[in-house]
């Protein structure tokens, strides 16, 4: 299961972890099960950044933390989330029109501001939580984010042909998938003290929405709406930590 494991790691982030490029579809869809595992490595790193910059003046220090969580990821999920606000809000509700405007690789209007709105989110969330010593909400936004993505192609259909996530949900194995999620929920709820279940609240309640929204507008998930859920359910758990546990 090693390779598996440095799939998920090559794939979300930009750690020096070289496979093959054609790599083996079953190798792709067992990576999923170590997602919340490569969310919690991100999240430890970015905590580990952020307690050597103790000294900077805060508001430096946020910003080179949201820097260094974008280089660390390599803005994949960036990318997924200015697609989908351009489908959206260009596709006026037009299935057809929301998939073909997703796969243009031009960022709109609409584009932009997702991400300068959810970059904004996550700096001055950052600035507050990291004042306060909340490293745990920080590193629990980067897992429960990853854990949804497992529990997305789990529960929705996979709706372009040959696309990106396309061997993830059709070589995921259904079973241990179901397994990694309730042992993620299950640490989560064991090792964190009560208050920080109002995060896990907040990533359901995240996913419930956009998987609903997906379902609507296209009847399913693709690679870019998946990206989005990353990013929107880590802002919504920051912003949840700052607002409820702070």
């Amino acid at each position: 299961m090693i390779k598996p494991f440095l799939v998920a790691i090559q794939f979300l982030t930009r750690l020096p972890v070289r496979l093959a490029a054609q790599l083996d579809k079953k190798d792709l869809g067992y990576s999923l099960l170590f997602y919340p595992l490569v969310g919690a490595m991100i999240g430890f790193i970015l905590v580990g950044i952020g307690w050597l910059m103790t000294g900077v003046p805060p508001l430096v220090a946020s910003a080179l933390l949201v820097t260094a969580w974008i280089i660390l990821t390599g803005g994949l999920h960036l990318d997924g989330l200015a697609d989908s606000a351009d489908a959206w809000i260009g596709g006026l509700g037009d299935r057809d029109k929301t998939m073909a405007i997703m796969k243009d690789p031009n960022c709109g209007p609409a584009g932009v501001s997702a991400i300068v709105l959810i970059t904004l989110l996550k700096f001055v969330s950052l600035y507050t939580l990291t004042i306060a010593n909340e490293w745990i909400a920080i590193i629990l936004a980067t897992i429960l984010a990853r854990t949804l993505l497992p529990l997305l192609f789990l529960t929705t259909p996979y709706v372009r042909k040959n696309g990106l996530g396309s061997p993830l949900a059709a070589f995921q194995p259904r079973r241990w998938s179901i397994v990694v999620i309730i042992i993620t929920f299950v640490l989560i709820f064991f090792l964190t003290e009560t208050r920080y279940l109002w995060l896990v609240l907040a990533a359901i309640v995240a996913f419930l929405f956009l998987r609903h929204l997906m379902l609507r507008r296209i009847g399913g998930t693709t690679g870019d709406t998946a990206g989005a859920l990353v990013e929107i359910a880590e802002t919504a758990i920051l912003l949840t930590a700052v607002i409820a546990i702070r």
